[in-house]
């Protein structure tokens, strides 16, 4: 069992940031993030040539699942990492290891190798996603810093709508290999951004051990649970023995976690952090959260294909729809937080309204027309969009500096835990109803079958949505810390 030395936490003297240092620093970590969120959504165009080129197709799923994997499980690990050994050198390495996975991912002459390096630049990303939060909550007191939450949100949105395009694009026209060839300069140009004024941000001085054996049964649990969510329905039926073994495998080694947390002299995720109601309410909303919009994000363009008739470009372009008006949704809440004396009305509002929304989508499934679908899902991404902040917020004002990167990071977990649980569950219905893929049930006998399912696909979503606006309704309310910077009290009162 680790041990931890005995000191007290303290804050390091440093010389106060300038505003524009202080967005220097905002402008890197989220070029960072940047890099991290394109490579979830980069390589899709290009799959079929590397598969081409590459040889081994069977395989081309691993090139998604391997960045999953490690960038989910590795996230609380780098919050914890930051709040012993501080946020620079964390993100750092967090930057040099997604390096190194781009370019082994470069230069892969087969896939095995391209699936290593995708590996490896998921173990960087995890940390980009967490740290760039948990900068930003180093720099900016709780009242303003919802306002930064748009900026992320905006950071995902333009990940997921430039990435497709250059991947195609440097597939198609010029080599596959610059989806990771640009990662480089791009990443060592927000490191030089970063560099002098990361120096003087300041951090709790904390001398502890980083619990191993935890963080090894951590990493295991998501990675098996991971597996399954994406094999199941597809490599394998739900009840197979495969799938059944690593559901049952993850329970066992998440109990042994557990246990871990419990016994542990310095547990890799602190139990206050863990009792406290408002993190476990927050996270939770958000876990709920970005399971029904990410799994919307991946069923809409199928449903514009299959049920509206749109090509493949086409639906794409309609899913802009969904993608900015959550920005929008997440805009508006951080600007209008600061004013609200009980700011998580502003999210439980815009839950509601995207579940009415999703309900009646579900009610005009079979037969809405593309502007009505646009207004529909745009209106659900405004609503749910609100949440992003607030959850966020809310989460990183109910525990003191020294806990800040461990929460943060446990928030940046289950945020990725919640997209595969959603694309999963989504997907389960989808089989169910006998889903044909995109495009292969456009306007054809089986479009009764189809628009079945995609009533249930978006009641399913609306239900998940449902249970966020619980667990937002559960959340503590605690007010926003302002200038000066105060410790807060790691349990909410």
């Amino acid at each position: 069992m680790d041990q931890a030395v005995d000191k007290p936490a303290t804050i390091a003297a440093t010389s106060p940031l300038t505003e524009s240092e202080k967005n220097a620093i905002i402008g890197g970590v989220l070029l960072s993030m940047l890099l991290a969120a394109l490579d979830q959504t980069i390589v899709a165009p290009a799959m079929p040539t590397m598969a081409r080129l590459l040889g081994h197709a069977e395989y081309l799923p691993w090139i998604v699942t391997a960045y999953l994997l490690t960038a989910t499980a590795m996230a609380p690990l780098y919050g914890k990492i930051s709040d012993v050994h501080g946020r620079r050198p964390t993100l750092y390495a967090a930057i040099l290891i997604f390096l190194a996975g781009s370019l082994v991912s470069a230069i892969a002459p087969n896939m095995l190798v391209l699936i290593v390096g995708r590996a490896i630049q998921g173990a960087g990303g995890g940390g980009l996603f967490a740290l760039a939060q948990t900068v930003i909550g180093d720099l900016v007191p709780p009242r303003e810093r919802a306002r930064y939450a748009a900026w992320i949100a905006g950071t995902w949105a333009v990940a997921s709508i430039t990435g497709p395009l250059l991947g195609g694009t440097f597939a198609e026209h010029l080599h596959w290999s610059l989806i990771f060839w640009i990662n480089l300069p791009l990443g060592l140009l927000a490191m030089a951004i970063i560099n002098k004024p990361l120096k003087k941000l300041p951090i709790a001085a904390k001398h502890h051990r980083i619990d191993a054996l935890g963080a090894a049964l951590l990493i295991a649990a998501t990675a098996l649970l991971l597996l399954a969510l994406n094999w199941g329905g597809s490599a394998y039926p739900w009840l197979s023995r495969e799938i059944l073994g690593l559901l049952a495998s993850s329970a066992v080694i998440w109990g042994a976690f557990a246990l871990r947390l419990m016994r542990a002299d310095e547990p890799l995720i602190s139990l206050e952090v863990l009792s406290n109601p408002i993190v476990l309410a927050g996270t939770l909303s958000l876990f709920l959260l970005q399971a029904a919009n990410i799994g919307l994000a991946v069923y809409l363009p199928v449903y514009l294909q299959s049920i509206v008739g749109l090509s493949a470009s086409e639906s794409g372009v309609a899913l802009l729809g969904l993608m900015l008006g959550t920005v929008a949704g997440a805009t508006f809440s951080g600007r209008t937080i600061p004013r609200f004396v009980h700011y998580k009305r502003i999210a439980m509002i815009g839950v509601s309204f995207a579940i009415v929304c999703l309900g009646a989508l579900s009610f005009v499934a079979g037969h809405a027309s593309l502007l009505v679908v646009e207004i529909l899902t745009t209106c659900v991404g405004l609503g749910s969009g609100t949440t992003f902040p607030v959850a966020t917020v809310s989460v990183q004002n109910a525990v003191d500096q020294a806990h800040l990167g461990v929460a943060t990071g446990v928030l940046t977990f289950l945020r990725s835990l919640g997209s595969a649980l959603g694309v999963a569950i989504l997907g389960a219905v989808a089989l169910g109803y006998g889903l044909p893929l995109a495009g292969e049930g456009a306007h054809s006998a089986g479009a009764a079958a189809s628009a079945e399912a995609f009533t249930m696909i978006f009641l399913v979503a609306a239900a998940i949505l449902l249970m966020a606006l619980a667990a937002l309704g559960l959340m503590p309310e605690k007010a926003l810390r302002g200038h000066p910077e105060t410790a807060a009290p790691v349990l909410a009162e």
